[in-house]
């Protein structure tokens, strides 16, 4: 007979200080935890960063999920994590289609991605000539 097994815990990394990403995550995580779903938020703005092995500009670039041993990253990542919640697993299969797996990556490599980090940058360099100006 083999032993119950406990559910894998799912890790996510993502940029808290990022809107549009917080909106997102937060939204998971509330529903995570509301479900008692074996998943971790870990923003890249905390110690947590250094425990997954990533620079903080690497992870800024895209969310990653850390599920059974194994970093995706990227569409792949939102794959994994909505599989883990059963409110989104259909949209785990259908992203997973063929042409629309395609299409999203390309969207999210190409455009979605690259916009929200040109604007984690803005964000970076307006806080940083703020607190030039404050000291």
């Amino acid at each position: 007979m083999k032993p119950a097994q406990t559910p894998a815990e799912t890790s996510v990394l993502y940029n808290a200080a990022c809107p549009v990403c917080n909106f997102e995550i937060q939204h998971y995580a509330r529903y995570a935890g509301e479900n008692r779903l074996p998943i971790r938020f870990d923003d890249l703005n905390s110690a947590a960063c250094a425990l997954w092995g990533l620079e903080a500009d690497q992870a800024a670039r895209r969310l990653y999920v850390l599920h059974d041993g194994s970093l995706s990253s990227g569409i792949p990542a939102f794959r994994v994590l909505w599989a883990q919640m059963p409110r989104y697993r259909w949209l785990a299969w259908f992203v997973g289609l063929p042409g629309v797996f395609q299409s999203a990556c390309a969207l999210y490599d190409h455009a979605l991605a690259p916009l929200i980090y040109r604007l984690h940058l803005r964000r970076l360099r307006k806080n940083a000539s703020q607190g030039e100006g404050q000291a």
